[in-house]
C-alpha cells in the first residue's frame, strides 16, 4: 500500500466496501476495482494481525 494506513482505517474501508456491495451501490467496473482494493486491505490487515501476534508472543516469552 502506498498511502499511510492503519489497521482501523483499513477495517473501516473494508466495511464501507461491504456496505456498498450489500446495497448494490457499485456498477460492474466499480465492483471489480473495489474487490481488488478489498483484497489489498485484507492482506494488509492479516499481515498486521500476524505481526502483532508475533510481537505479543515475544513480549510474553521475555517475562
Amino acid at each position: 500500500m502506498q498511502e499511510e494506513i492503519n489497521y482501523e482505517k483499513a477495517v473501516g474501508e473494508l466495511e464501507e466496501i461491504v456496505r456498498k456491495m450489500e446495497n448494490d451501490q457499485l456498477d460492474m467496473d466499480s465492483l471489480t476495482q473495489q474487490l481488488r482494493r478489498a483484497q489489498t486491505l485484507i492482506r494488509f490487515c492479516k499481515d498486521k494481525l500476524t505481526k502483532t501476534d508475533e510481537e505479543i508472543k515475544k513480549i510474553l516469552e521475555e517475562e
